[in-house]
């Protein structure tokens, strides 16, 4: 049996993603060390306006400060790990994971990341999230309209990224098409052509941080495949704000890396039911699937034998 770890993106985010850590000393400890490396205590933003937590340059330190903290009090209770993965933004959470970002890393990269995405585009930007139709009859809308193919979750669900004006466009012949759809609460255009300018300022930041070599390999969201060296890591990091994250893949790649038990750090379970609907008799759950901490341990243990 082997562990592969699933690290979430933005969109979980909600008033109640610290409850499970509230009696957890070793999760406060991050929070606490968290606020002083952003300046903003992340269990006050927690217990703010909803609508705060949406903005991006909000959203983007506040989930890698809660997934440091829910995998600092995890982490001494679960069999080692042997590959993780982390969806978009939770790519980033990914290498800390795995051991390659300190928390003092981790933080500072999250919030360089979602300036430098924030002012890509002067135009406001989103995602679409697009089920029911495949690559080949979505792409051409994307191109006439001129947006992205953002993520690949599956054959027939993916993830439109582009201007909120073409996002709008693709909308109506997509639905036309027979699609059904669900706008993401994301403000900017991830993963597409937008973030060009985004991906050039953030590249050197990438190479000039405490970033190492995983000690655990970590899927590229590019691609699905194990990234195992530094150089590999700043590249991949650095191209999946520009290119297609293709989510089908790593989780291909985490079975085919020997991973026979998921558990998604949360906040959320959307990855859990994506790799649960495509890989039906895996075990996988979610941490904000249970009560407690303990409590999504314990389930590791139990498939552990």
């Amino acid at each position: 049996m082997s562990l592969g770890i699933l690290c979430s993106g933005q969109g979980g985010q909600g008033p109640g993603m610290l409850e499970l850590l509230r009696r957890e000393p070793a999760a406060q400890a991050v929070l606490d060390r968290a606020a002083m490396v952003m300046g903003r205590d992340p269990r006050a933003l927690v217990g703010g306006p909803e609508a705060e937590m949406q903005r991006n340059a909000v959203a983007q330190p506040l989930l890698c400060a809660v997934q440091a903290a829910i995998w600092a009090a995890l982490r001494p209770h679960l069999p080692p790990v042997r590959a993780v993965a982390g969806y978009s933004l939770g790519e980033l959470s990914a290498y800390h994971v795995a051991g390659a970002l300190d928390l003092d890393d981790l933080l500072p990269l999250a919030i360089r990341r979602a300036v430098a995405m924030d002012r890509a585009d002067s135009e406001p930007g989103g995602l679409l999230a697009v089920r029911g139709l495949d690559r080949a009859r979505l792409e051409p809308v994307c191109r006439a309209c001129g947006a992205d193919i953002a993520i690949e979750n599956g054959a027939d669900r993916l993830v439109v990224g582009g201007r909120r004006t073409a996002l709008a466009v693709v909308g109506q012949a997509a639905l036309a098409l027979g699609a059904a759809l669900t706008p993401l609460p994301v403000t900017v255009a991830s993963h597409t052509r937008l973030m060009a300018l985004a991906a050039m300022e953030f590249g050197p930041v990438l190479a000039a941080s405490g970033l190492r070599a995983p000690p655990i390999p970590v899927l590229a969201g590019i691609d699905g495949t194990p990234v195992y060296t530094r150089e590999r890591a700043v590249a991949a990091l650095t191209r999946q704000m520009t290119e297609t994250v293709a989510w089908a893949a790593c989780l291909d790649g985490l079975i085919e890396m020997g991973c026979t038990v998921l558990l998604e750090t949360g906040p959320g379970n959307a990855l859990a039911r994506m790799a649960a609907e495509r890989y039906p008799d895996l075990p996988v759950r979610a941490v904000s699937d249970f009560r407690s901490l303990s409590g999504a341990a314990a389930w590791v243990e139990r498939q552990f034998g």
